[in-house]
């Protein structure tokens, strides 16, 4: 006879859930993006009056599909979606508080991935231009742009991170720690920063004009400014560090030398930018070059 699992509700599995993404060290976004999936999944069951994640079976998450469509989610979102269903029940399966998984047969809808945007020379020398008199902005996007680092490390660095010549990036949920050498110009924009930046005691290297820490969203809100008083249409902050990783392979750096540098887990992810440019020199350069 088959062994029936003890009820378990919607809501303790989730928890269990999140608890177990936190012991892999998954990033907050990504623990966040899974929580808001399924919470969304979660409703949608409530409304059917399915409120155990025991008693959840596959026709029910197709149905759920299906709603998301009828609500013209794009194809992209609801294959984000259905990862997440996935990963959730995979673990349920694995941790046996499910006997089948529901969501294995689910199938992804087919979309086009667009290419990353990267920046041009002009483009970029815009930016420059549009941002060169916020000094302290101006040097977020020199950082940025000549390193290919994340928002969220960016916002993470502490004065001491910096040492002329050079930045140490501290390890952030899963992405790995790096000393990275920085070219002249980067360089100056930081110094320039900090002959400036208010004596305050909190010890990140961007703050507010109050001494508060300057938080990711921050940075996006004040960049974008400049994307729009440069007159560059479509453009995110983590833009440049596509930018960054693009004209380095253009200019014939190493793909092996680039992803340590801008810390991808895996070469792959710093090779897949080789199939939106084109290259004009063959990969024989070891330090990366200036922008």
């Amino acid at each position: 006879m088959e062994n029936i699992p003890d009820p378990v509700s919607f809501d303790q599995a989730l928890d269990k859930f999140l608890s177990h993404l936190t012991t892999q060290k998954r990033s907050s976004a990504t623990s966040i993006a899974y929580g808001s999936d399924l919470s969304q999944l979660k409703d949608h069951m409530a409304g059917k009056r399915i409120t155990q994640a025991t008693t959840i079976q596959t026709e029910h998450l197709q149905d759920y599909v299906n709603h998301l469509f009828s609500k013209n989610y794009t194809p992209k979102s609801i294959s984000r979606k259905i990862n997440s269903l996935k990963t959730f029940f995979r673990y349920l399966h694995t941790e046996k508080i499910v006997t089948a998984n529901p969501a294995e047969s689910l199938a992804h809808p087919h979309y086009d991935s667009k290419p990353p945007r990267i920046l041009t020379k002009e483009e970029y020398k815009s930016l420059r231009d549009a941002v060169r008199l916020d000094i302290r902005i101006s040097a977020v996007v020199e950082l940025l742009l000549q390193t290919g680092m994340r928002i969220s490390e960016l916002a993470n660095l502490r004065i001491d991170d910096f040492k002329k010549n050079e930045v140490f990036v501290r390890s952030l949920e899963n992405n790995p720690a790096r000393t990275i050498t920085l070219g002249k110009g980067a360089a100056t924009a930081v110094q320039n920063y900090l002959s400036l930046r208010p004596e305050v005691k909190d010890d990140h290297l961007f703050v507010t004009k109050t001494g508060r820490p300057l938080l990711i969203r921050n940075i996006r809100t004040s960049v974008d400014r400049y994307f729009k008083k440069a007159g560059l249409k479509g453009t995110k902050v983590n833009d440049l560090r596509h930018t960054f990783i693009a004209h380095q392979l253009k200019a014939g750096v190493h793909p092996e030398t680039i992803y340590k540098h801008v810390g991808h887990k895996r070469l792959s992810s710093t090779q897949k930018y080789l199939e939106h440019i084109e290259i004009k020199e063959e990969a024989t350069l070891t330090r990366i070059i200036e922008l």
